[in-house]
């Protein structure tokens, strides 16, 4: 409880605002994050999840994990990913989320901080693989807000369902405007 007075007086200070919310009753969601163009956009967002009470499960590179930041990591949610092999991510983490009562997953579409112009699509074969929503959360540096906006179940037809991922982020601020592109439509 601590934690979560903590967190927000953190982001009052800073001047962020959490704005939206996980739908009421989805226990098991997968947040897709953008605009992600700096590490600081983790701080943030996990302020964010802290300040509202949720723990958040995310995707980091294994090499971030090491004899001292490991633990750390773990205890903050992170799940190393081997970007360097093909593990089947999506398989491994819907078996997660079947075993798991509650479960919020956080990914950040984009896969970097670096300009990417095609948006990984993990996050939503893993959300339609386990049956839960994908919830669009976000950071925009211009209001100084993050949060959530809306959520769907994934239709399985994921161009059509992009439109509307991309109607919500094209007016969203990134600290680094210059590494942030939509994926084209097609």
């Amino acid at each position: 409880m601590i934690k979560k007075y903590i967190a927000s007086f953190l982001l009052k200070i800073l001047g962020w605002r959490i704005v939206g919310n996980i739908p009421e009753g989805a226990g098991k969601c997968v947040v897709m994050m953008a605009p992600h163009t700096a590490n600081i956009d983790f701080f943030y967002g996990w302020l964010g999840y802290a300040s509202l009470g949720y723990k958040s499960y995310f995707l980091i590179k294994k090499e971030a994990f090491n004899w001292f930041t490991g633990r750390i990591l773990r205890a903050m949610g992170g799940i190393p990913v081997d970007r360097g092999h093909s593990t089947n991510i999506v398989h491994q983490l819907t078996e997660v989320f079947q075993r798991k009562e509650k479960m919020i997953l956080t990914i950040t579409p984009e896969g970097t901080r670096k300009l990417n112009r095609n948006w990984k699509r993990g996050f939503y074969f893993i959300a339609e693989n386990s049956n839960v929503p994908v919830v669009m959360g976000f950071l925009d540096y211009k209001t100084k807000e993050g949060g959530f906006g809306p959520s769907f179940m994934p239709s399985g037809n994921y161009d059509e369902d992009f439109s509307m991922i991309r109607q919500f982020y094209k007016d969203k601020h990134p600290r680094h405007p210059e590494k942030f592109s939509l994926p084209p439509e097609k």
